[in-house]
């Protein structure tokens, strides 16, 4: 088994999870609440996840494995397989384009690699340690370093933290340093966009592992930063190009007391 391998696999996996999505979703599906009313759930995100779950289980054996729908397996390789069948499910349900299947393949040094499938438009970005990431099999250019001013920003923030102060701040700070902004609701869309350049830098608070690391890798793999910042007893998640990222951090930073700032700094 080689990286080239786990590449292929990964590919393979995230394009029949979204044609899978896809093709409930035409046939009629329903949504099941989670958390909250956008916090949604249907029988495709179950099939999809079943679906990756099963040859995982049978092509990498020793592998873990973690779906944001319950699968779970332990890690007896030391890898761990993280898989989110449907990113941006509200989106999907409703009829929207933007949600993706995605899947990143991690060690104990961080992602080994990551998957992005955007079914509507039938783009597939992959990427890793040892494989500068491609759209459809193209090789992205490396990651623009442009600055704030010069960018769109994807991000989120849930309508229910816009009145918490220790989270509105650390966005505010950062968004209002934007050329634009854009909240679409699929992180991992959000960063295989970021890895192409058409977004510029992207940031969102206490991230699931699944729906960080595929983008991560993308992002990574084509010349770009990630970083995490603690504010407010939070993690911002930040990816993007260095100049970027860096101005995030440095806006978020500057709501934290004095003393918390200067250690963040250091």
């Amino acid at each position: 088994m080689t990286s080239a391998d786990d590449l292929a696999l990964a590919a393979d996996l995230v394009r029949s999870a979204g044609t899978l999505a896809l093709e409930m979703r035409a046939a009629g599906l329903e949504g099941t609440r989670k958390t909250s009313v956008s916090d949604v759930v249907t029988a495709a995100d179950h099939a999809a996840e079943e679906l990756v779950g099963t040859r995982l289980r049978r092509e990498r054996a020793n592998d873990g494995l973690v779906g944001e729908e319950g699968t779970s397996a332990p890690a007896g390789s030391g890898r761990t397989w993280f898989i989110d069948p449907v990113d941006g499910t509200y989106n999907f349900l409703h009829g929207m384009t933007h949600w993706c299947s995605a899947l990143a393949l991690v060690d104990d040094d961080g992602p080994i690699l990551g998957a992005v499938y955007h079914p509507e438009s039938d783009q597939l970005w992959l990427g890793g340690r040892d494989h500068p990431t491609t759209c459809n099999g193209v090789p992205v250019d490396p990651v623009r370093d442009l600055p704030l001013d010069l960018v769109s920003a994807a991000t989120y923030l849930h309508p229910t933290r816009f009145g918490r102060p220790e989270m509105i701040a650390p966005w505010a700070e950062a968004t209002r340093l934007c050329a634009t902004v854009r909240m679409l609701g699929s992180a991992s869309v959000d960063l295989a966009w970021t890895s192409d350049s058409r977004v510029g830098v992207w940031y969102q608070a206490d991230c699931h592992p699944w729906d960080w690391y595929p983008g991560q890798a993308l992002v990574e793999a084509a010349g770009g930063v990630t970083r995490l910042v603690p504010v407010g007893g939070h993690t911002w998640h930040l990816a993007g190009s260095p100049t970027a990222v860096g101005q995030v951090a440095d806006a978020m930073i500057q709501c934290l007391p004095r003393d918390e700032r200067e250690a963040a700094a250091r």
